[in-house]
């Protein structure tokens, strides 16, 4: 008769064996669905190309094969639109999917395996068509494409995530922030903590008046802390807030506090309504000793120092920074969205708002 716990761990195994299965079985169906749907795509573009297919054609396309294929969804017009823009994003498609099959490492979720020739396909073809399609839609720069469906993978985005990560400018924002990381780090560790910093952080989530103080804003990023977490980026865990620290008889209390799961190291954010100055960076390296030394297990990496600020001048940033020797990052926030580019064009211009208001006043 098996022991309790024998039976379990054989239970275990074979359960993880079923999720293997099944999660190979799955990427290899959307696979196969993309090949497929890249190639009446290429189909289109080249009769376009040659022959000048228009709309009309590939209407009648679209209700000749719903005759021919009644169960198959995907044959509607505009779904044969998105074929053929797939198509034309990814004209090395399907050459390079072959040779990752060839390969054997197709079915390998971490893009970072990937040969740098070869990344852009497998990312692509690892994702939901209706990723591709939200990519598609909002993305019209290549590599930029590559970047959001790479951050898919790899962070198992919802497409409603993956929009939201696209409309807040993440492929803009993601590592853009001021730091002495390659300085303070080991180049790997380096690496990755420069992606994890943006800048600017994105807090259109919150609803503050136009005056309020640091409290308020930490107050407002803890009670939104599942979309504050998913502006930070993957990897982030919620340790605490005003998190207390006795150091030398006296207390202290950083903002807050996280540990980062890729990183392998805590990382203290301290927010700042104001301009940045160099003070603040001072006070960061305090918190990033103290919490070395107090909470810093022997198998964690350096802590971590994110200052974010309302607004911060990139020299001095610099200039405070330079020869402190723990790894610190200083980013600032927005609180609102930038106009969209459909409005842009249809908003009065300052001139012609000033030139309104001195025709008003002559009259």
């Amino acid at each position: 008769m098996l022991l309790e716990n024998s039976y379990t761990l054989i239970v275990a195994q074979i359960r993880a064996e079923i999720e293997t299965a099944r999660l190979k079985a799955a990427i290899s169906v959307n696979q196969h669905l993309l090949m497929l749907y890249w190639k009446i795509g290429n189909i289109i573009l080249e009769q376009q190309n040659s022959e000048g297919w228009g709309t009309k054609v590939i209407e009648r396309l679209s209700s000749d094969l719903r005759k021919e294929f009644p169960d198959m969804k995907a044959t509607s017009v505009r779904n044969l639109k998105y074929m053929r823009a797939f198509a034309d994003a990814y004209p090395e498609f399907m050459q390079q999917f072959a040779a990752q099959i060839h390969s054997n490492s197709i079915v390998q979720p971490a893009v970072a395996q990937l040969n740098n020739d070869l990344i852009m396909q497998p990312a692509v073809a690892q994702i939901p068509w209706s990723h591709n399609v939200a990519i598609l839609d909002r993305v019209k720069n290549s590599k930029e494409r590559v970047f959001y469906a790479q951050k898919t993978l790899e962070n198992s985005w919802s497409r409603n995530v993956l929009i939201h990560q696209i409309e807040s400018g993440l492929y803009h924002r993601q590592g853009k922030a001021i730091s002495n990381f390659v300085q303070t780090l080991p180049a790997l560790q380096s690496d990755l903590a420069k992606e994890m910093l943006k800048d600017p952080y994105k807090f259109d989530f919150l609803n503050l008046s136009e005056q309020y103080f640091e409290k308020d804003l930490e107050d407002a990023l803890v009670g939104h802390i599942t979309k504050f977490l998913l502006e930070l980026g993957a990897g982030f865990s919620y340790v605490g807030r005003q998190y207390h620290l006795e150091i030398g008889g006296e207390d202290f209390y950083i903002d807050l506090l996280f540990y980062h799961l890729k990183l392998r190291s805590y990382v203290v954010i301290e927010l700042k309504t104001g301009k940045f100055i160099p003070e603040y960076a001072s006070k960061l390296n305090f918190y990033l000793s103290a919490v070395d030394d107090i909470l810093k297990h022997e198998t964690d990496n350096p802590t971590l120092g994110i200052l974010i600020c309302k607004e911060r001048n990139k020299v001095i940033a610099e200039y405070a920074l330079r020869d402190i020797n723990k790894p610190i990052g200083v980013a600032e926030y927005e609180l609102t969205q930038a106009i969209p580019e459909n409005f842009k064009g249809s908003l009065p211009t300052i001139e012609e708002i000033e030139n309104e208001l001195e025709n008003n006043s002559d009259n």
